[in-house]
Order: structure tokens, then sequence, then C-alpha cells
């Protein structure tokens, strides 16, 4: 198996490792400074804007999660497996470096001194360029220090201390150099499964949240990119562990929903590309995960979302998503109710308008925002002769949203599901 930061499924050219000029303490503090784009001086926005603002040229693809040429520059293949004994978060000679360099996030200052850490605080940051050269058993963190590491992390995940995307790009980081040494170290284990799955449910709420925050819409627009582009290639590696460590009587708890989510990720069909069929990826699954019940239901939401059947697909995402598909879906949601709402228009009878109160139950949508979202499709509203607001049907100035309203309210169908 190939290792670089995680399971590549996709063989990446036998680029040799960028040579070494000095193996000194100002060499290494150069690489911890000019080699880690993922910033931890959180002081000002600024920051997170050159964090983020980078060229997107390089997309991974969504069927075939292939890898960046980015991650291809961080090549470890050329590096023989070897067994961490790191026993701390972050190896004390780095965190010492960055205690020199003042290199340390908001969530590693003991007392809140820039320049001061500790072990209990520290967590080992992502390196984008390793060499054999630079690699040593104590810079290696071993699973079981990996474990605690993910788990300290994760603990952070509901902290309110930050905004949110100042927690998501530190644990963004960390855990990138979590799956570095798991790479590293070709560990493929029960236990490392479980590691990915959390891995991948970070991305995954990330995503949800994400939408939700506030401020510079360029800033927010280029996490959440990244952030989907981390979780494409969490997911290949999650899928590699399970396929290493398939037997044939093994069944692994969680694998039929965290297969479910590649279904739906092609829900964005044409903005990432799929590179392969369904069909195709299909054919290598073991039946009893074609056949499993979370399967089928991320089968059977793609197919009333490509067909738009809107009635089916809120009434089954209501009644048997789980809260990672459902956080997959999120996005794709207004999109339905805009092609429900062109359908019913186009389709309805003139002379009888469709009352409001009953379409806001069939899509699952407070009635105000409904009425927010038909005017922002250049529908108009009206009353009846009860008062009752109804949409009066075969209007001509209907057209999608061009922002497509994300701030638009679905806690209403989160309620129905619950």
């Amino acid at each position: 198996m190939e290792r670089n930061d995680e399971y590549n499924p996709r063989k990446p050219s036998n680029k040799p490792a960028p040579p070494t000029t000095s193996s000194s303490s100002s060499s290494v503090q150069r690489s911890y400074a000019n080699n880690n784009n993922n910033s931890t001086n959180f002081n000002s926005n600024s920051n997170l804007r050159r964090n983020y603002e980078r060229p997107m040229s390089s997309q991974s693809k969504v069927g075939s999660l292939r890898i960046s040429s980015d991650e291809l520059a961080n090549d470890v293949s050329n590096i023989q497996p070897i067994a961490g004994t790191c026993p701390f978060m972050c190896p004390e000679k780095e965190r010492s470096q960055r205690e020199q360099l003042r290199d340390l996030a908001v969530f590693e200052r003991l007392y809140g001194n820039p320049s001061r850490s500790s072990s209990a605080l520290a967590v080992k940051k992502f390196c984008r360029t390793i060499s054999t050269k630079d690699v040593q058993a104590t810079d290696i963190r071993p699973l079981p220090v990996l474990e605690d590491s993910l788990n300290y992390l994760m603990k952070l995940l509901d902290s309110s201390d930050q905004p949110f995307e100042i927690v998501h790009d530190f644990i963004f980081d960390r855990t990138r150099s979590i799956r570095q040494d798991l790479s590293m170290q070709n560990i493929n284990n029960d236990k490392v499964i479980c590691m990915y799955e959390k891995m991948v449910k970070f991305h995954i709420i990330s995503h949800h949240k994400l939408r939700r925050c506030e401020g510079d819409s360029t800033i927010i627009s280029s996490i959440h990119y990244l952030n989907r582009e981390q979780l494409t290639k969490c997911l290949a590696s999650l899928y590699n562990v399970y396929d290493v460590n398939r037997t044939s009587d093994s069944v692994f708890d969680n694998e039929a929903e965290f297969r479910s989510l590649y279904v739906l990720l092609h829900l964005d069909s044409q903005s990432h590309s799929t590179g392969e069929s369904l069909s195709l990826w299909f054919s290598r699954l073991p039946s009893f995960i074609i056949k499993s019940k979370k399967m089928c239901f991320a089968r059977s939401v793609l197919r009333f979302y490509r067909i738009g059947n809107f009635w089916r697909f809120f009434r089954t995402v209501a009644a048997e998503a789980t809260s990672l598909q459902f956080y997959i879906i999120e996005p794709y949601i207004n999109q339905v109710w805009g092609n429900a709402l062109e359908c019913i228009n186009s389709s309805g009878y003139k002379l009888h308008p469709y009352p409001l109160a009953s379409l806001s139950k069939i899509l699952m949508i407070k009635e105000q925002d409904l009425e927010a979202f038909c005017n922002a499709c250049g529908l108009d509203v009206s009353e009846d002769d009860m008062g009752n607001k109804v949409l009066p049907t075969k209007q001509t100035n209907f057209c999608h949203p061009k922002d497509g309203l994300d701030s638009l309210d679905s806690s209403l169908l989160e309620l129905y599901r619950k």
C-alpha cells in the first residue's frame, strides 16, 4: 500500500522527495514556517484569508476520489514503514521550536501565552514536505497517542469560545497530521477504521456548520471547498482500510452508512466530475452493503432527486436519513424546493391557486420561508377570500434564485426527521 498523509487509492508518480540542504535547527524552523499553509496564527481574519484563498484548479474528483496534485507534492511513498515512539500529541522538539516562533494556535497556548504551550495542549502540525532524512521515530506518534490526539481534537469541535471557522481550521490541519502519521507507519487495523470514521464525521459536521458561518463569504466559500476536498480523501482512505481488513465473514458496523455517503455526494453531479459510473462502483461492493437499509435509502434519494419526485424525496429524507446523511443532502434541498415550485407553477390550474399552508407541509418548509422563497423565484403570493396566503400558478416570471438562498431554514425538515 502506498503511503501519504492518507491511504491513496491511486498510485502517484514516483517523484523523488526534494533534497534537504541542511538538518540544522534553523532549517527545521524554516520548514515549520514555510511548509505549513494552514497557519495557526489566528489573531485576525486576514490570516484565514491567506490560509484558504488558494487556486482551485486541481479539484479532487468525487466519483473516483482522486488525490489532487497538491497532495502528490507530499509523497512519502519512498519512506519505509516506521514505528513511532513519540509519547506526546506533539513532539517536544516541534513544540519547542513553535514556542520560539510564536507559532501556536489559540487552543495550544498555555494561559493564553502565544509563546508557551504544554504536552497537554500542543498537537503536531501537518507538514507538507517530508524527506527521508527528516523522518525519525521520535517525531512519529504511535497508534495509542494518535487515538488520544484525535479524541482531544473531537472534543474541541463543540467549542464555543472561538468562531467555528477558527475551530475548524485547527482541527482540519491536525487531523491531516494524524492521517500522515498513520500512513507513514502503514497502520490499517480496526482501530484505524474507527479513527477514519471520526475524521469523516468531522468533515461532514463542518460541511453543515460552515454553511451557517457569518463573515467574509469568499473566505467561508474557500474553507467549505477545501473541507469537501478533504472529505472525499478521507472517504477514499476509509474505503481502502475497509477493503484491507475485509475477510469472508467480516462486517463493519458503520460501513453501509459511510459507503452511502459516496452515493449522496453524487447529488452534485454538475459541479463535481464523478470519474466513474455508480454502476461500476456498485459492482465492486459486497452484496450485503448494496442491500443494506442505508444504501437503499441513498439510492432512493438520488433517484427521486434526479427524476424530480419532490414529494417522495422529502418524505424519504424525513423518515430515514441519519444525521450524517442529512448533512450531505442539506445543500441540495433548496434546489428541490425550486424544482417543486417550477413544477407546481407550470402544471397548476390558473383559476385554483395553491394554498401556501398545504405547500409548506409538502415541502417541509416554514410558511414564511416558503413565501420568501417564492418571491426569490419571481413568484407572487396573494391572499384568498378567507385571508389565507395562496400561490397563483401559470406565472411567467419564474426563475431559480442565483444565490441559492442558503440562509433559508430547513429546521422544519429536521423536525420532521426527528
